[in-house]
C-alpha cells in the first residue's frame, strides 16, 4: 500500500515536517535525577524520522514533578541537558516539540524534590497508587487546593518552562491538557469543585487552560504552541460527566481562538478507555478550526485512511515508536514490527528503551 497523505510533507507553523507522522509523547522514567541525560539524546535521536517528535512530559516547576524519573524543564542543568537531545535529532533533520506536563495531584512527596509539594484545583485525593523507587506503590495522598496566587504562579511556570523549552533548542512545546493531569483537573468537575472564577461553569473551567496557553503563547509565539486534550478520557480519577460532550466543543473553540499550532486529540479506547465518538471529534475540529493531531491506536493503514479523509492533518503513533525506532521505514516497506516489552516500559536502564532492533540493525533469515 502506498501512503500519499502519511508521507507528505506539512508546515506547521515556521517549519516543515517531511512526514505526517508524530512520535506521541510517551512517560519512559530515564530521566534520573530528573535530568535529560546521554541515553535520552540516543532514544530521541534513534526516533528522528518521524515528522515531529513530541517528548515525555517534562514537568514546568518541581511541582509537577509526580512520577519517578521524568524530567524537568526549568533549571539550568535540564536546559543543557534538554539542548543535546535537541541537537542530536536536529542533526538526523528531525523536528521536536517539549510536552510540558504538571501533574497536580497525581504524584507522591517521595517523588518530589525538598520544598515541592502536591498541589489541585480542589483538595480531592486521586484514586489509585503512585510507584515511588524508594518504598514501591503508594496511595495518592490529598493535595492542597491552589489559592489564587498558586494559580498565577503555576501560570507564570508554564510560561518561563516554555522559555526555557525554546532556550534548549525545541522548535516548540505541547501543553498536557490530558490524561488527568492538572490542565486537565481544572477542565472536569470531578476534580475541581472550586466556587471562585476557575471553577463551576465551562467558562470558569477552562479558564486555567486558556491562562497557560496565552502566557505561553506570549512567551514563546502561538504557532509554537500545541495542546493535547482528551475529550471523555478515563484516567487518573477522571470519566465522562453530564455535559461533557458539549464542553469539550466549548474548550475547542475558545482554544481556536488563542491560534495555538495545534490540537492534539487523544482516543485511548484501544486501551481500554471509552470510545471519543466520531461526531464529537469532527465538532471539535470544526469549532478549533487549525490543526488537530489524531491519536489513538493507529496503524499506518487506518492513519492513511483518515488523512484522506481530513479527519486530521498528522497523526501520532505511541508504542509502535517506542519499539520501532525506524518506524516510518517499516511502515514505507511493509515491513513487520518489533513488539513493545511492557515490563521494561518504566525502568532505568536501556533495555526496553534503546535496545529494539532497526531493519538495518535486525539479523538476517537463514
Amino acid at each position: 500500500m502506498s501512503f500519499p497523505h502519511l508521507f507528505s510533507p506539512f508546515t506547521l507553523g515556521d517549519i516543515t515536517l517531511t512526514n505526517r507522522l508524530v512520535m506521541a509523547p510517551m512517560t519512559r522514567s530515564r530521566a534520573i535525577g530528573n535530568l535529560p541525560n546521554a541515553l535520552m539524546v540516543d532514544y530521541y535521536a534513534q526516533r528522528a524520522a518521524a515528522g515531529l517528535i513530541i517528548t515525555e512530559g517534562a514537568a514546568p516547576s518541581p511541582n509537577g514533578l509526580g512520577y519517578p524519573r521524568i524530567p524537568g524543564m526549568y533549571s539550568p542543568e535540564q536546559i543543557a541537558g534538554w539542548r543535546t537531545v535537541t541537537d542530536a535529532v536536529h542533526t538526523q533533520g528531525g523536528h521536536i516539540f517539549v510536552q510540558l506536563m504538571h501533574v497536580g495531584r497525581i504524584g507522591h512527596p517521595l517523588n518530589l524534590p525538598a520544598g515541592a509539594e502536591l498541589v489541585a484545583p480542589s483538595a480531592l485525593q486521586a484514586p489509585g497508587e503512585m510507584f515511588t523507587d524508594a518504598e514501591g506503590p503508594q496511595p495518592h495522598p490529598t493535595p492542597r487546593e491552589m489559592t489564587g496566587e498558586d494559580i498565577a504562579q503555576a501560570v507564570a511556570e508554564f510560561a518561563a518552562s516554555s522559555k526555557a523549552a525554546i532556550e534548549a533548542g525545541f522548535d516548540g512545546v505541547e501543553l498536557h491538557g490530558a490524561n488527568g493531569y492538572l490542565i486537565d483537573q481544572f477542565l472536569n468537575p470531578i476534580s475541581n469543585q472550586r466556587t471562585d472564577a476557575y471553577g463551576g461553569s465551562d467558562e470558569n473551567r477552562v479558564r486555567f487552560a486558556l491562562d497557560v496557553v496565552r502566557a505561553v503563547a506570549k512567551a514563546i509565539g502561538k504557532h509554537r504552541v500545541g495542546i493535547r486534550l482528551s475529550p471523555l478520557g478515563a484516567f487518573n480519577g477522571l470519566k465522562r460527566w453530564n455535559g461533557a460532550e458539549d464542553a469539550f466543543d466549548y474548550y475547542a473553540a475558545a482554544l481556536g481562538d488563542a491560534g495555538l499550532a495545534y490540537m492534539h486529540v487523544v482516543d485511548h479506547s484501544s486501551m481500554g478507555a471509552p470510545e471519543v465518538p466520531a461526531t464529537l471529534k469532527a465538532r471539535m475540529r470544526k469549532s478549533f478550526g487549525g490543526t488537530v493531531i489524531l491519536s489513538g491506536g493507529y496503524d499506518s493503514e487506518r492513519a492513511e485512511a483518515d488523512l484522506a479523509e481530513n479527519l486530521g492533518e498528522l497523526v501520532a503513533f505511541g508504542r509502535p515508536f517506542l519499539a520501532n525506532p525506524d518506524l516510518p521505514l517499516r511502515f514505507q516497506k511493509g515491513a513487520a514490527m518489533n513488539p513493545p516489552n511492557f515490563d521494561l516500559f518504566y525502568s532505568p536502564g536501556p533495555d526496553g528503551y534503546t535496545d529494539y532492533p532497526t531493519l538495518s540493525s535486525a539479523p538476517a533469515a537463514s
